[in-house]
């Protein structure tokens, strides 16, 4: 072992230092076959109701430490931003600092999220993106939110109007990190949280509706609806038919979208691989991928969601089936939501929801508890993937520290910028 590494394991646990990140995302990772660690966890152990609250508790410490370290790297004393997005930027960290405000309500992580997001829409002039996750839309609906938090109604018009002047380009692609559900996505949670018709349903309907032709003039015999992002055909929550299903869900829809919504996760549930998980799109024969992004995690947590919306067996049996692939196979090389474990954990706790087994909420304490007692000495060893935006809210431990947030309170875990 040497000096290096030695210096990075004496590193509290989640107290992780650029070093330590860095060293991990330099580091080669394992082929295909490797792509996870072995699940060594019993399937299921009862939770006592106090073991929980102290593992909560540990969790939360753990979660507002590692937010300090992530405000210390991405945004210091500078108050530059390079990249303005959720996924990989600055907006990530005032999400994560956004949420800490509403697990400790204290009013510097509010001030301190207010000054991120002033920087991240400066940052954000000229830009030509749209969508919550990677665009305008994300700043000016969480300034609005956050600035309605603060009683500061006058900031909150303000985001809301530069929110509405938002223009989508007719080329705009239909999926979720680049495309019109990703906008739409954006006007739901500001009406979530700032009350129905904030954002117009008229308008909404509107970018509804072109969601909707655009799947059916691609759509075939047996998918109601499709869609390609660079002409492939994605069948994944980032770029594919599971995330903008998932939107489509959260909308007023006709009894004819309906039906189509419901024909094409009938679809995907039909053709999905023999093991149980899901193809990254139309047509491809690679049954390898478990992450959000590709394979069983989005589409459970979309499953999840039309078992709800449609009631019935298929979906809900579907949606458990695909949280058995990510029970086998989702304790992936990468600490992240987008393609790591941290993301994988909110298939469990949507699970948890829906069923109320408690099963699933141990399952995702086993997945928080590996990231949590494991995760700093695989980084350091460069067994585990840091990202190659190592502290990002999608790629990095960012997602850890919101996940462990999370687990504070489980019936109210969502995904980011996923479940609303």
């Amino acid at each position: 072992m040497n000096t290096c590494t030695k210096y990075l394991l004496k590193i509290p646990p989640l107290l992780i230092s650029r070093s330590l990140l860095l060293l991990s995302s330099k580091t080669q990772m394992a082929e295909d076959k490797n792509r996870f660690f072995p699940n060594q966890f019993p399937d299921y152990e009862p939770l006592s109701p106090n073991a929980y609250n102290i593992f909560s508790d540990q969790l939360k410490q753990a979660a507002l430490d590692l937010k300090q370290t992530i405000v210390n790297e991405t945004w210091g004393n500078s108050g530059k931003v390079n990249d303005y997005t959720l996924y990989t930027g600055a907006l990530g960290t005032a999400f994560l600092v956004f949420k800490a405000y509403q697990v400790t309500h204290d009013k510097k992580d509010l001030d301190l999220c207010q000054e991120i997001l002033k920087a991240c829409d400066s940052a954000s002039l000229g830009s030509s993106r749209v969508t919550f996750l990677c665009g305008q839309a994300g700043i000016s609906a969480l300034g609005a939110v956050v600035a309605k938090q603060s009683n500061d109604d006058s900031l909150c018009d303000e985001y809301l109007t530069i929110f509405r002047k938002i223009k989508l380009p007719k080329d705009l692609p239909n999926e979720l990190l680049y495309g019109r559900a990703g906008y739409l996505w954006a006007c739901l949670f500001i009406n979530k949280n700032l009350g129905e018709n904030t954002i117009s349903s008229t308008h909404m309907r509107t970018i509804k509706d072109e969601i909707i032709k655009a799947g059916r003039k691609l759509a075939t015999r047996e998918c109601p609806l499709m869609y390609e992002w660079h002409g492939k055909r994605y069948w994944g929550a980032a770029h594919g038919l599971v995330g903008i299903m998932n939107v489509l869900m959260d909308m007023v829809l006709t009894e004819d979208e309906m039906e189509d919504v419901k024909g094409t996760l009938l679809y995907m549930i039909k053709n999905r691989f023999p093991s149980g998980n899901y193809p990254s799109s139309e047509e491809s024969e690679s049954d390898r991928l478990v992450h959000w992004c590709h394979g069983a995690p989005g589409v459970a947590l979309t499953l999840a969601k039309a078992a709800k919306v449609f009631g019935g067996e298929e979906f809900h049996k579907a949606a458990v089936e695909a949280g058995e692939v990510v029970w086998k196979r989702g304790l992936l090389k990468r600490v992240g939501i987008c393609h790591g474990i941290s993301g994988n954990t909110y298939v469990f706790l949507a699970l948890y929801r829906l069923t109320g087994d408690a099963k699933f909420l141990y399952r995702a304490k086993a997945f928080a508890s590996f990231l949590h007692e494991r995760g700093p000495m695989l980084l350091s060893e460069g067994k585990m993937h840091g990202g190659d935006n190592p502290f990002s809210l999608f790629e990095g431990v960012g997602g850890m520290a919101y996940l462990f947030l999370d687990m504070i309170d489980p019936l109210e875990a969502r995904f980011p910028a996923y479940e609303l």
